[in-house]
Parts: C-alpha cells; structure tokens; sequence
C-alpha cells in the first residue's frame, strides 16, 4: 500500500548531512559554508537535502554533548513549552526565538531543503522543571515515561503515549518545525534501544503530528537495524528508515550491509526507503563523533563498491564527508549521473546470486534496460560472472560500464569481469 506521505519520495532522497564530519558540534557557520558548496556544485546531481544533525540545543558539546540534568553543565536552549531551540552561541541566526526559520530561509535561498535531526522524547531538563507543555494542561513530568530512556545521549526521556498530554506535546513540537520551515526531520532513538523494544507508539505519533502540522516533512528514522518484520509499519508511517548500526569507513561493516540489503530488497513499495545509512567518504571526523580526523578508510575501491550497492539497492544518499575539502575522486563518485539514475530511476532491484564472495544484483531500467551490480567481496583478485539467461537475455547483449564507460566484449551466453579486492562494475544491459 502506498501512502501520501510517499508523494514526497517517489526517489530516494538525497543530501548531506553534519553527523560524519562535525558530530554534534557543528556551526552555523560550517554549515552554511557545506550548504553553499553543496548548491554549487552537487545540486545539480538532484543532491537536495542539507541536515543538521544532533545536540544543537547544546551550547558547546564537545564530540557527544551528555548534560547533567542536576546543572553542572549548560543548559540545553528550550522554550517554555519543553521544546528544544537551537543554541545562539552556535547558531547566531536563531537568537530571539528565531529557531531555524533564518537558516532554513538560507538553505532555501539556495534552491536546496532544511532537514534537522530530533530526539525522540521530552528534555530531562523539562521534567526536572515539571516545564508546560503547549495546548495541554499536563506537564513534562506527567507524560514522561521513566522506564523509556535514551542509553547513548542523557538528554531525553521516552514520551507514554497512553498518557493525555503526549500526542499535544508532539504536535506543539512539529507545529514548531513546520513554522522554521522544516523539510525533513531525522528522528533518533525511536527504532531500537540496543537492545530494546521497537517504538511504534512514538513513530505513529510523530507521524500523525507531521500529518496536522500543515506543512510536508520527509520523515527518516534512526539507528537500526529496523526490525524486518516491521517493514509494513514503517512504510505506514515513515519515507526512510536505518538497516543498521551505525555505519562507518570499516571494510567489515560495508560487507555486512550486502546481507542486510538482501534482506530489505522487494518488501516496501516505492516512496518508502530502506536506508542503508550515511556515505562516510572524503573527510571525516573533524570534530568528532569517530576516532581521529581522518580521510575516509576506505579504498577508493571500497568507495566506488559503497556507491554502487546504495545505488542498485536504492537507499537513501546521505553524503557524511565534509563539502569544503572535497577531493576529485569523491566529487566524480557523488556526480556520476548514470550511476545515480540507477539509483534514482531503476525498479525491482534484487540480488541475483552470491557464491560466498562473489555477489551480482539486477535491476530493471526503462525501454527493455537492466542494470547489472557485480561485486568481489573477497581480499583478493577475483572473476564475477554471469549468465545472459539469468539477466532475461536470449540474444546477445550490448554491456557498458557507468564509471567508466567503458563497453566489454560479451559472449553469446555468458559475461564475467575480473575485480579487484573488495571491487565492483555496474553495467547497463541492453539488447543487440
């Protein structure tokens, strides 16, 4: 079934995010100078979302901002209503109660959309000050749910849906985003709490507060892994939804995502997007939130078998690099249109066959077109084959590769390319 909030996402979104190279202690500043390169040079790739990413209440967070709700660190900026603001030490524009209405009215400037990341929840800091909350007579205090607390941020506490006063706290929240002007909204700690339960309750009600808040918001859930079983539930109420863990610049873990794709291919309609979580390639870690500063880990092999996977698989692309240093490598990998037509425009992309390390996905393409993903998993040099049969061709067939474009020979029955370690082709097939 499709839903309308699936209008806003007939193609996997696309954009950038703070998290993978200023954790939460980005700026204003920084972020605007990534908006305005971002609008220079990749929007007219279809990159359009640019997303704040966690604790910009916080006035100076470090690489992961944990205030003591007892007072011995700085407040968090919050209205009298129990909602979060972002900080003017940080976000000079929102002083006065602007919040981000100027830095959306900036990104917008640019031809691009505002996205900001949200925690699931009510501020420890309202609780503790038994703060109102807008358009009920409850307060923090008595719809707070205490058994419900974020493990990896002490700054939010789950909301008891079944108390009155919850579901008017999450409408006073997106009544607010929606007058800043907010596009989408990345909201954490509401699938799993490693371990712990699936919030459904939260994600519905989030879902209803963006339905009345009057203004369209593309809704992306996090961290994962999503439970598959929920897959209907989360297309119901969200555009995107985390497959995994965090996801960082570590062989092993671009490995496991082929497993968890595999495992997500085929079970939502379009408009709703398995994601397989941010790009973290080109330069990372500035201020935080992982390990040294650093450029990406991975090979520029690995990059491209990154790129490739999220485009045949259709994720979302949420670019995690900082803009400003961006090298020509990663700049070809984010604006090499045939590849992401691949992800933007194909349909019914699947794996095909996988012998161990040896992996191909297909999917389909327009005018008869399919689209061919072979990827070597393994340390070393290795030959990826298939057959014309199993990618639905009789005849011969004419193979071009989209990063290179380059158009190997083929027989009659059967294609095979030699890969690198840990390397990957991505073929357009047409017939002869």
């Amino acid at each position: 079934m499709e839903y309308k909030h699936h209008e806003l996402t007939k193609t996997p979104p696309m954009g950038w995010n703070s998290f993978d190279c200023y954790g939460s202690s980005v700026t204003e500043e920084q972020f605007k100078a990534n908006v305005d390169w971002m609008a220079d040079n990749l929007k007219e790739c279809g990159w359009q979302y640019a997303v704040v990413d966690f604790c910009w209440s916080h006035p100076d967070p470090g690489p992961v901002a944990n205030p003591n709700v007892d007072g011995d660190s700085p407040a968090l900026e919050m209205d009298e209503y129990s909602r979060l603001f972002p900080h003017p030490a940080r976000f000079p524009s929102a002083a006065n109660g602007a919040g981000f209405k100027p830095l959306a009215d900036y990104v917008h400037a640019k031809g691009l959309k505002f996205g900001i990341h949200i925690m699931r929840g009510i501020p420890h800091q309202a609780v503790a000050q038994n703060a109102p909350i807008k358009g009920a007579v409850e307060t923090a205090a008595d719809i707070v749910d205490p058994n419900s607390q974020c493990t990896w941020l002490n700054q939010m506490g789950g909301v008891d849906m079944a108390k009155p006063g919850a579901q008017e706290y999450y409408h006073s929240l997106f009544e607010l985003y929606a007058s800043w002007d907010v596009d989408f909204i990345k909201a954490d700690d509401i699938l799993v709490d490693y371990p712990g339960p699936y919030h459904a309750a939260e994600v519905e009600a989030i879902r209803t507060a963006i339905d009345q808040c009057g203004r369209p918001m593309v809704l992306s859930l996090s961290p994962g892994p999503a439970p598959v079983h929920h897959a209907a539930h989360l297309s119901a109420h969200a555009n995107m939804w985390r497959i995994s863990m965090d996801f960082w610049d570590e062989w092993w873990k671009l490995k496991a995502q082929f497993d968890l794709c595999n495992a997500w291919s085929g079970r939502v309609p379009e408009g709703s997007w398995p994601d397989a979580d941010m790009i973290p390639i080109g330069r990372l870690s500035m201020c935080g939130p992982m390990r040294e500063e650093r450029s990406s880990d991975f090979t520029k092999e690995e990059q491209r078998t990154l790129m490739t996977m999220w485009s045949i698989f259709r994720s979302p692309l949420m670019f995690g690099g900082c803009l400003l240093h961006m090298d020509e490598f990663t700049k070809e990998l984010l604006t090499n249109k045939d590849v992401l037509a691949v992800n933007q425009n194909s349909r019914n992309g699947h794996q095909l066959a996988r012998n161990v390390s040896r992996v191909s996905w297909l999917a389909d393409g327009d005018d008869g077109v399919k689209y061919l993903a072979m990827f070597n998993l393994n340390d070393d040099i290795d030959v990826v084959g298939v057959t014309l049969e199993e990618i639905g061709f009789k005849g011969g067939a004419k193979f071009t590769e989209l990063w290179s474009g380059e158009t190997p020979a083929c027989t009659e029955r059967h294609f095979e390319v030699e890969l690198p370690a840990h390397g990957s082709a991505l073929f357009s097939v047409e017939p002869k």
